[in-house]
């Protein structure tokens, strides 16, 4: 299960690399990050380079570790926008690899649609930074079922590692069959925001739905570890993403990965939510 910063109140950045390295000391072996994660417009690839600062003060990355980064929203003064034209990538995902100090990124995703532009003519791109060994993995996010089969058409069978939508005991109606999809054809599904987002929503999961509330009270653990456990077991191509900004809440949020819960426990929780 990976580790990705949110983007609310932002911590120190003595907090947020105390986060990463505790989640690398948990056992998650997924980081994942944006270029538009950032303080402000300004400010592009802020979160990319505070997570290659925290792998060299850890002693490096890992092996196990892989880093996945996303491209194609803009910030400007006007607030964000779409590029997916052969030019901005390209240069979003050099601007990538300096930011994180690597020579190849593991896993790249266009992170949302640019409607301006054929949908097919954009994974051609990231098919061809593949080729030129720019990035190892294409992924794509927020994308619906018939963006999917775009992308594995251009892509081939096998092409397309992951896809990262919204998907949580909150927003689930319209991800829930993207997650169903991608289990057919064993593509990697990441749930972002899986506990509900921010805004105290991942605080009060088990406030919101009692059924997760009472999983943990009779587990002894949080709401939230009950909701990552749940979403783990809806199939093993489900890796859910949930922010972190303190060390506690990602070795809290890890252990759902050990968490074992019942038929009874995990159908109760699904015949309430989907």
């Amino acid at each position: 299960m990976p580790s990705s910063m949110s983007r609310g109140e932002l911590p120190s950045e003595e907090q947020a690399i105390d986060t990463i390295h505790a989640a690398l000391e948990s056992g998650i072996t997924l980081i994942d990050t944006a270029d538009i994660y950032a303080p402000s417009w300004d400010q592009m690839g802020h979160n990319e380079r505070l997570v290659a600062k925290a792998l060299k003060a850890y002693g490096g990355r890992p092996d196990d570790v892989v880093i996945a980064t996303k491209g194609g929203i803009t910030r400007s003064p006007d607030g964000e926008g779409r590029n997916g034209s052969p030019e901005y990538l390209r240069s979003a995902v050099q601007k990538s690899l300096d930011a994180l100090q690597v020579d190849v990124i593991d896993l790249y995703y266009w992170h949302r649609p640019d409607r301006h532009c054929l949908y097919s003519d954009v994974i051609e791109t990231f098919a061809e930074l593949q080729r030129e060994g720019l990035i190892k993995e294409v992924g794509i996010s927020n994308a619906n079922v018939e963006e999917i089969r775009v992308a594995i058409d251009v892509l081939g069978d096998g092409g397309l590692a992951a896809v990262q939508n919204e998907f949580s005991p909150k927003f689930h109606h319209t991800s829930k069959p993207e997650m169903d999809y991608c289990g057919e054809r064993g593509i990697a599904f990441l749930p972002w925001s899986p506990l509900g987002g921010t805004g105290g929503n991942a605080k009060k999961v088990g406030e919101s739905y009692p059924a997760i509330a009472e999983v943990a009270e009779a587990h002894g653990v949080s709401p939230q570890q009950v909701t990552l456990a749940w979403e783990l077991s809806l199939g093993g191509h489900v890796i859910p993403i949930p922010g972190a900004s303190r060390p506690e809440s990602i070795r809290d949020s890890a252990l759902a990965m050990e968490l074992e819960l019942s038929a009874d426990d995990l159908s109760s929780i699904t015949d309430a939510i989907l």
